[in-house]
């Protein structure tokens, strides 16, 4: 029976964006700045953000502990809330649209690995966060979901598929168990 060697994992023809020397500076700017509380103000990390390529909306809140792979590859929209501890695996694009809501602990992964192949290839696909999403405290995102408009992941629940506009999902996997209604 095969087995998985990881002598063999090689991630070409991935490729994170920004040069060598925006990924190194990028990843001690991270730690230093996002992922600890050292710094709480907001506005600071958003410029920041932008400075290495993110395009970020007005009004962006982004707490302490906020860990970031590579700012480039971020897109959020106005009013968007980021609570702390967010984990934004972003190797590549991620779209969040205006008046989404991260609650603290939420993951945002794009990248696995396919099990099937001796080498344990990587895989990437994208996530799309429609306007008025909510990420629930401890939720997690898999690659390749998009969650429609106003849909509620609860917290700790896991998103493996497609989440239908104005519905909340729970569980792991996270299965739909009603409508959203907003007064």
């Amino acid at each position: 029976m095969p087995r998985t060697d990881l002598s063999t994992y090689n991630n070409h023809p991935y490729n994170p964006g920004g040069n060598a020397f925006k990924r190194i500076l990028w990843y001690y700017f991270n730690a230093v700045f996002f992922k600890t509380s050292i710094i709480p103000s907001s506005g600071f990390k958003v410029f920041f953000l932008r400075l290495f390529g993110a395009r970020i909306g007005k009004n962006v809140t982004i707490k302490p502990c906020v860990n970031v792979k590579y700012p480039w590859n971020l897109h959020i929209g106005d009013e968007t809330w980021v609570g702390e501890n967010v984990w934004i695996d972003s190797l590549v694009l991620i779209q969040i649209g205006a008046n989404v809501c991260l609650s603290q602990g939420a993951v945002l992964l794009t990248g696995s690995h396919n099990y099937k192949k001796t080498s344990f290839d990587l895989i990437t696909k994208g996530i799309i966060l429609e306007d008025g999403v909510w990420i629930c405290a401890g939720a997690m995102v898999n690659p390749g979901v998009t969650a429609a408009s106003h849909a509620v992941l609860t917290s700790g629940s896991i998103a493996t598929k497609n989440l239908e506009a104005y519905s909340v999902y729970q569980g792991n996997p996270a299965i739909k168990v009603r409508e959203r209604e907003i007064s």
